[in-house]
């Protein structure tokens, strides 16, 4: 791979970038230059592409930046990976936040073990992070908005410490908790009550793991998918536990938790401590956590922005566009006044 560059105004660079092998060049640019198009409008430079050679023009920050996503690319390419348009713009991302990031270290299969029917792999440096602070942790906690793939990742490294006999069990809960809804007013036993509430981690569980597996795997009590309060009185050993949702746990309900960790165990712990569905008044137990807990030894927190939402491009817009109403609102009803003596 070659680069020249040469001067042009003040602040205003141009590169030409020549890559070695065509057809990953061409795979590179994306389907009708798609990859490029996408580098142009989000980094405001222009880029030619003519065969293996690439030219950017534009400020001297913006094209290094556009230089160092595809020469990175091209590199994951060549190893074997596919790149596709939002892995660009996630790249694009990287580059910026750290001009010396190594994207083929990001996109390791870190989670080969998991048996997915697809790769598994950090999607940001943010879950790079992540995944790197559950293996060295016994006890992660994670905040931050949906979509930045807090329990997914989790869920992956606890199947993938189970194929590889780190733990003898994975332990799926959550607390039934939700806004507007009680138990008692759902039909059935104890068991069909909860498990709607269960659902999104089964969810996750079959992207993962074929039915017939999760089947026989639950059936063996290997993976447990249960509601928290189901935790109480039991020790956890060799096992690797992920408690979700858990902005909705009361302090008690998080102590009661954290308690429950054995030998041989690790503890994931994920929610968004402003999606709380508590009655007013009730403090979370996760907010109380990440306060209590922050600075002791073997435990690790990770706190997702809406930066890292790695969904829809349209969910980071959303969350965005809640946050400032919420603002607004906040803003209109001024600080609140004085209470009477």
């Amino acid at each position: 791979m070659n680069r020249r560059s040469s001067p042009l105004a003040e602040d205003s660079s141009r590169q030409v970038l020549s890559f070695e092998d065509n057809l990953t060049a061409a795979e590179l640019y994306g389907t009708r230059e798609s990859h490029l198009r996408l580098l142009q409008s989000e980094l405001g430079v222009e880029v030619h592409a003519r065969g293996n050679e690439v030219r950017l023009s534009g400020t001297e920050e913006s094209v290094e930046v556009a230089r160092v996503v595809l020469e990175q690319l091209y590199g994951v390419l060549r190893s074997g990976r596919t790149v596709r348009s939002r892995d660009v713009r996630e790249a694009i991302g990287m580059v910026v936040e750290k001009p010396d990031v190594d994207l083929k270290q990001v996109y390791e299969d870190v989670l080969s073990h998991v048996g997915s029917r697809r790769m598994i792999r950090a999607k940001n440096l943010s879950q790079r992070r992540y995944v790197e602070l559950i293996r060295s942790h016994d006890v992660a906690i994670a905040t931050g908005p949906a979509g930045t793939g807090k329990t997914y990742l989790a869920m992956a490294m606890a199947i993938a410490a189970l194929n590889r006999k780190e733990v003898a069990r994975v332990i799926l809960t959550r607390p039934a908790v939700e806004a507007g809804e009680r138990l008692g007013f759902l039909p059935g036993d104890l068991a069909e009550k909860v498990n709607p509430y269960m659902r999104p981690l089964y969810d996750a569980l079959h992207d993962m793991m074929d039915f017939e597996r999760v089947t026989r795997l639950s059936q063996r009590d290997v993976i447990e998918v249960a509601p928290l309060a189901f935790m109480r009185g039991r020790t956890l050993n060799d096992s690797f536990v992920i408690l979700d949702e858990a902005q909705n746990t009361t302090t008690e309900q998080m102590k009661m938790f954290l308690t429950r960790l054995g030998y041989g165990s690790k503890a994931v712990i994920t929610g968004d401590v402003t999606q709380v569905d508590l009655p007013t008044g009730t403090a979370s137990g996760l907010s109380e956590a990440v306060r209590i807990l922050k600075g002791v030894k073997g435990i690790g927190l990770m706190n997702f922005s809406r930066a890292d939402v790695v969904r829809h491009p349209l969910v980071q817009s959303i969350i965005e566009a809640y946050e400032s109403n919420s603002s607004t609102e906040a803003s209109k009803r001024g600080p609140a006044a004085p209470k009477a003596d």
